[in-house]
């Protein structure tokens, strides 16, 4: 069973992150011949001051 885990930053939609859920599946599928039923994929959302890029939180740098 092959598990994606993928952090991103909060702030998508629901509709947004059920596609890419989707998306995530038909990849693993095609790349490794995973059984779509077999695919899991782990979203995990962060504030934006939980995140740093160049010494500044993604909240200041407006992301």
């Amino acid at each position: 069973m092959p598990i994606c885990q993928i952090h991103l930053l909060e702030g998508r939609t629901v509709e947004q992150k059920r596609l890419l859920i989707q998306k995530i599946t038909e990849a693993m599928h095609e790349a490794i011949g995973a059984k779509p039923e077999s695919v899991r994929v782990i979203l995990t959302e962060m504030p934006k001051e939980h995140f740093g890029i160049g010494g500044k939180s993604a909240g200041e740098l407006g992301r």
